[in-house]
């Protein structure tokens, strides 16, 4: 998603009103607005069915890596597509208003290419916020999974607590639950950090 959507903003914010920025922003709406579950159905009929490119089912070899993650692809792909949008439209807006404060006017001034200005001074501002949303949002990838999983019969922990909800098995649920409650808190963890990395303030008031 991050791949994918930060990208995406750059270039609506670069070049806002342009062609690219709406038809950017007509995809970012799109991909926000279509649940995972049915991006997971219209990929499966697509990409496995139709052309043949991707397997449908199954999680591939366990002693083969590299089959493993061509299994892997739809599954991310149905995931990870509603989250460009999100990202996408973030990094627009913190780079528009970025774009407009006073000392990037003044590094423009002096005569710096206007990539340097992009990608050294704006982007380094206004990735902050999106790395947070990254990690907020990793919660709702998570709940994503939960239905990529049973769609494309993959092992994993969503597979597995609506298994165990059908088999009434309720102390797996409540394990695989803290499971995925932990894998939320270090993640927001780890987007905090980065946070404080990236930004001297935020490192001063710890």
């Amino acid at each position: 998603s991050a791949l994918l959507g930060i990208p995406l903003g750059c270039l609506s914010a670069i070049r806002p009103n342009s062609l690219a920025d709406r038809v950017t922003g007509i995809f970012s709406v799109g991909t926000i607005a279509v649940p995972s579950f049915l991006v997971s159905i219209w990929a499966i009929l697509i990409f496995s069915i139709a052309l043949g490119w991707f397997p449908v089912l199954g999680a591939g070899d366990e002693d083969d890596i590299s089959d493993r993650l061509y299994h892997l692809v739809l599954p991310a792909f149905a995931v990870g597509l509603g989250w460009v949008g999100y990202l996408a439209r973030m990094v627009r807006a913190t780079m528009l208003e970025v774009m407009g404060e006073n000392y990037i006017r003044s590094v423009r001034a002096f005569g710096v290419s206007p990539k340097t200005v992009v990608f050294r001074y704006a982007l380094k501002v206004a990735i902050l916020p999106t790395i947070t949303l990254i990690g907020v949002g990793f919660g709702g990838l998570l709940s994503g999974t939960v239905f990529a999983e049973i769609i494309f019969s993959r092992p994993g922990v969503g597979k597995i607590i609506y298994d165990m909800v059908l088999a009434r098995n309720f102390p797996v649920v409540q394990g695989a639950v803290l499971v995925t409650i932990a894998m939320y808190v270090f993640v927001t963890l780890i987007a905090d950090l980065l946070v404080a990395w990236f930004d001297p303030r935020v490192r001063e008031s710890l």
